[in-house]
């Protein structure tokens, strides 16, 4: 929990203190038209800061509006009209927040309340109500075997905003399209909303409905779930807490924010004392099915962007490197050869370019190994290399 910043109020007092003579103050157009053009104009983030004018998030790249800069009034309405009731009580001596709104039946929000040199600010992440299928965000057809297991863990890596939630929740809504379970969801807050359809879905946030994720995977095992969500794997804990629920015959999705599969292995293994980690090693070693390691890349001309992962499918010969604690070989197998459907990043950069969905420059920018791809990319452009 934050401490309340020098001089500032909690979230729950700055926003309960904004008063509706304050209302003048707000956004100079009306709320919902504002959001509904962002939306319409593929917006993917809201900023909205003290003394500037809002500023908006789009493929990537920020842009700034010629909208008037906004003052503490002003962002205080703004914040009053979109908190849920049930959630001011939770914000009492809190200088971060985060929670989620709907905007009509248009879409979702997930919205952080911060402070900044003492002054409330917000930034909203649009998330749209219909879940995209793994085929419209461009994964092969490889990822979607995830959703055909029955145990074991599987973990949608990348950094902040590359589209890990919304690849886990088209993962969970194959499951959910296609299948007779019942899927439990752990989440900080509930971003996409999903309808049961063969699934019976439970979906619980923390401090709502659950305290922690390591509470509420453990209260989870005693609810019948055949699948967990974990919306983040951001401690030992909740480490521990995913490895057992994965080991007890459940499958078990998460999220970290790691660039690929090996620093995901390390990031886990790492997690615990070293006295600890030969046994997680041996754990992870038996219970992880996959990893996801993605980030979004610009689309050529201009088209949005495309999600473009690092896949690893867990093999014999990777579970055998991973109790050894070869990690550098895991690297060698991913490069050298496609083996079930995994894929390098570099391969799957490369398969985008060949297929004119991304341009080289925005390859190589998003490339962790930029000299190997340049020797695929001219072995392409002499029409000397295939994928």
């Amino acid at each position: 929990m934050s401490e309340p910043a020098p001089n500032s109020l909690s979230l729950n007092e700055a926003v309960s203190n904004a008063s509706e003579e304050e209302g003048s103050a707000a956004l100079p157009m009306d709320l919902g038209t504002f959001l509904r053009m962002a939306i319409a104009q593929g917006i993917s983030d809201i900023h909205l800061r003290v003394g500037v004018p809002p500023i908006l998030r789009k493929d990537g790249d920020m842009l700034q509006t010629k909208m008037p800069p906004l003052s503490e009034a002003a962002i205080q309405q703004f914040a009053k009209s979109i908190i849920p009731e049930n959630v001011l009580p939770r914000m009492k001596n809190r200088t971060d927040f985060d929670f989620s709104f709907m905007l009509d039946s248009s879409c979702r929000f997930r919205v952080n309340l911060f402070y900044e040199m003492g002054h409330l600010g917000l930034v909203m992440r649009l998330i749209t109500l219909k879940i995209p299928t793994l085929d419209e965000l461009g994964h092969p057809p490889v990822v979607s075997r995830f959703a055909d297991l029955h145990k074991g863990l599987v973990l949608v890596t990348g950094p902040t905003g590359s589209g890990k939630s919304t690849t886990l929740a088209a993962l969970l809504n194959t499951i959910n399209r296609t299948q007779n379970k019942h899927i439990i969801t752990l989440e900080d807050p509930v971003e996409y909303v999903y309808q049961s359809d063969k699934c019976v879905v439970t979906q619980r946030q923390l401090g709502l409905d659950t305290d922690t994720f390591p509470n509420g995977v453990k209260y989870a095992l005693r609810q019948d779930p055949d699948v967990i969500l974990i919306g983040e794997m951001r401690d030992r804990e909740t480490i521990m807490s995913a490895l057992n629920a994965a080991e007890t015959g459940h499958l078990v999705f998460s999220t970290l924010h790691t660039t690929d599969s090996v620093q995901t292995i390390n990031r886990i293994i790492n997690a615990f004392e070293p006295y600890e980690r030969d046994s997680i090693r041996n754990q992870l070693a038996g219970v992880l099915q996959g990893t996801v390691s993605q980030r979004l890349v610009k689309k050529a001309e201009g088209r949005g962007r495309v999600a473009v992962s690092e896949i690893m499918v867990i093999s014999p010969a990777i579970r055998d490197y991973i109790l050894r604690d070869e990690m550098g070989e895991i690297y060698e197998l991913l490069k050298s050869a496609e083996f079930e459907g995994a894929r390098s990043l570099n391969n799957s950069l490369y398969w985008c370019f060949r297929n004119n969905i991304i341009t080289p420059e925005e390859a190589m920018a998003a490339s962790e190994n930029p000299t190997e791809l340049q020797q695929m990319l001219r072995g392409a452009f002499h029409g000397t290399s295939s994928y």
